[in-house]
């Protein structure tokens, strides 16, 4: 799809996590379905490479996988932390926007890496964040 809508990259954003939104923006071009893959990953580790992770959704919804729970995977497979994630998620009607992992995947990130940056959307604006503080509450686990 070369005739998205731009998705603009939000005041504050570095390049290093610019690199990552275009990871992930480039990786849906290839990998988009809609209701099946819509949402694209993209974790940058601590020897600064960079691992992605798809949605995958099934017929069945226990069977649905997140993009950032594929990415983490891919992120312990390669033996590196992650220091930043963006998630960006395209809808049917070509529209891209940057969105936080769902509860489940912000629990999992939070266990494994708590003070790597995110990027989340608030209202109109793309804002930084850590996995941390997507859950205010969280007790803290201790290192895996």
């Amino acid at each position: 799809m070369t005739d998205r809508p731009p998705l603009a990259r939000p005041a504050g954003m570095g390049d290093d996590d610019a690199e990552l939104m275009a990871t992930a923006r480039t990786l849906l071009d290839t990998v988009y379905r809609e209701g099946r893959h819509e949402v694209v990953a993209a974790l940058r580790l601590s020897d600064e490479s960079i691992v992605t992770g798809v949605h995958v959704d099934g017929s069945a919804r226990r069977s649905a996988v997140c993009a950032e729970g594929v990415a983490a995977g891919n992120a312990i497979a390669q033996g590196a932390a992650v220091v930043a994630g963006v998630s960006v998620l395209r809808r049917p009607g070509g529209t891209e926007h940057v969105i936080e992992p769902c509860g489940v995947c912000a629990e999992l990130l939070s266990d494994y890496w708590p003070d790597a940056r995110v990027w989340v959307t608030e209202g109109d604006e793309t804002v930084p964040s850590t996995f941390a503080e997507l859950l205010p509450a969280k007790r803290r686990r201790g290192h895996w």
